[in-house]
């Protein structure tokens, strides 16, 4: 069972920081718009990348899914190129597929786009996944 501990200590606890994109916002879409054509983005600011803690087995299931076992979560959504989701809300992505530039985080569905400087901290899957909308 995940205790409010372990989530708050994901959310609001230190970690190594990491750049994430240090020019403009338009800089930062057209980056992604070359390397994802046609992909859904969601530009987000003070984010957490989290390298999920599983064991032998579980990375080799997600492996074998071609996922790897991180995901992001944001305190604020900026722009979504789908208005799935307003400005300032948060937003927990899905499993990623790839990490890139340092900058974007790929979910088979999404590409998320690390503005500014964000946190990278290690969580197991409950404790990441136990953050739901609504």
């Amino acid at each position: 069972m995940v205790t409010l501990e372990e989530i708050s200590q994901l959310l609001y606890g230190a970690g190594k920081e990491a750049p994430g994109w240090q020019s403009t916002q338009d800089e930062l879409i057209a980056l992604a718009a070359n390397a994802f054509p046609g992909k859904a983005f969601c530009v987000v600011k003070q984010w957490i990348l989290i390298d999920l803690t599983v064991n032998p087995a579980e990375k080799e299931k997600l492996s074998r899914l071609g996922l790897l076992p991180a995901t992001l979560f944001a305190h604020e959504i900026v722009l979504d190129s789908r208005g799935r989701f307003q400005p300032g809300m948060w937003v927990r992505s899905n499993f990623g597929v790839s990490f890139t530039e340092g900058c974007m985080f790929e979910t088979n569905n999404t590409v998320y786009l690390l503005l500014g400087p964000g946190l990278r901290k290690e969580a197991s899957i409950g404790a990441a996944f136990s953050m739901k909308a609504g």
